[in-house]
């Protein structure tokens, strides 16, 4: 099965600096992408029903770009939030990168605008 790299776009009315809080705070991960987060120097461990799994962080770039590695993802493989203003809209652009299997990217794609609705509604925007 061949892996594959997706990304996807959303907009935000919240500015980049706050985006990023809910990017990197576990008190704010919290309520829109982990039952639970733990953070030990680079290494985020989410917790969803019970299960882990780490990431670490590898660039962190305030309010441009985060870029985790999850502990068990395949070489060049990362997942990445990039925030910038839009220049005609003046509104917040959220891109986010992925990988997986080529045959997952509908539900890949499906997860992460679920979570991005839940981010929309914590941060309001």
């Amino acid at each position: 099965m061949s892996r594959v790299k997706i990304d996807m776009e959303f907009i935000f009315r919240a500015s980049p600096g706050m985006l990023h809080q809910f990017l990197t705070l576990p008190e704010n991960l919290v309520r829109w992408f982990a039952d639970g987060v733990d953070i030990s120097d680079d290494v985020y461990t989410f917790s969803w029903d019970g299960s882990e799994e780490s990431a670490i962080l590898l660039d962190d770039i305030e309010e441009e770009r985060l870029r985790f590695k999850w502990e068990e993802s395949d070489e060049g493989e990362y997942f990445e939030f990039r925030m910038y203003i839009s220049d005609i809209t003046r509104q917040t652009i959220l891109e986010i990168t992925d990988f997986c299997d080529d045959d997952e990217v509908k539900e890949q794609k499906d997860l992460w605008s679920k979570q991005i609705d839940g981010l929309h509604n914590a941060i309001g925007g």
